[in-house]
């Protein structure tokens, strides 16, 4: 019979460093700073200088250890860049959270723009920035997991990437793309380098972030149409809240989650589950 776990432990990520993509937007600094409170050194990753900067220093006043980067996760050589950099001042990384991500306006349909006539480079830049990036940022930082023989990867999906949605077909396609991968990349490591590096996936369901803003809000701040639509197929009956994803992250991120990996978690409200009748 085996002995009972140690439930102080079994959900730790204390003393891990932990790099994060896209760590200083809306969700992605929740995240950050639920695991600098667990105690956990903390990498914020953002495009820019100063945003990757100002989430580190929230965190350090909480009382968290952080560090920001300015990186772009599409440039493999800032990607090694920003490694060396991760290891000189915490040493390997343990724990891997691919962010990084996001739409534009002009690879998104609307009443002005039909699918015929979205923007050839929207849709190149939508595609590199959530599906390559994420590659790209895997083969650099879990190298080191790999010649370790440990290792977690989490990698933010979407609920676009379950469940195709209106208008973003080039968002739901990249989101779809990092869930193949998160499935094929855990059984890629299990298989060639050790059953102790785990890949699994986030799929947030809808939560008003800058990103969306243009979608799910009319000119008066009100729900849009698209927005009273989504709340009518979420059985939780609100749109998401940044803290609805610590409770799966900690879970996927610690020793509580040992024996998964391959999976891609929906933190919906019930949105996939419901059929719409």
């Amino acid at each position: 019979m085996s002995s009972k776990p140690d439930l102080q432990t079994l959900f730790s990520v204390q003393g891990k460093t932990v790099v994060i993509t896209g760590g200083s937007g809306v969700l992605g600094y929740t995240l950050s700073q639920a695991l600098a409170q667990r105690g956990a050194r903390v990498v914020i990753i953002s495009f820019r200088e100063e945003t990757a900067s100002r989430a580190a220093a929230q965190l350090q006043a909480e009382g968290g250890q952080a560090l920001g980067i300015a990186c772009d996760v599409t440039d493999k050589a800032a990607l090694e860049q920003a490694l060396a950099q991760v290891t000189r001042t915490y040493g390997p990384v343990d724990i891997l959270i691919n962010g990084a991500g996001g739409n534009q306006p002009k690879a998104t349909t609307a009443p002005e723009r039909s699918f015929f006539d979205l923007d050839a480079q929207a849709i190149e830049n939508v595609f590199r920035l959530n599906f390559t990036g994420t590659i790209l940022t895997c083969q650099v930082f879990a190298r080191g997991m790999a010649e370790r023989g440990e290792g977690c990867i989490i990698n933010i999906a979407s609920m676009s990437a379950l469940k195709p949605l209106t208008r973003v077909a080039v968002y739901s396609a990249a989101k779809a793309a990092i869930a193949n991968f998160t499935q094929w990349l855990a059984v890629h490591m299990a298989q060639e380098y050790s059953p102790n590096i785990r890949v699994n996936a986030l799929a947030p369901g809808f939560f008003l972030t800058e990103q969306n803003r243009y979608i799910l809000l009319n000119e008066e701040g009100k729900w849009s149409p698209r927005a009273e639509s989504i709340l009518a197929h979420t059985p939780a009956r609100r749109m998401g809240q940044p803290e609805d994803l610590i409770g799966a992250l900690l879970w996927l991120a610690s020793p509580a989650a040992s024996f998964v990996t391959g999976i891609v978690v929906p933190v919906d409200g019930g949105f996939a589950a419901f059929g719409g009748v």
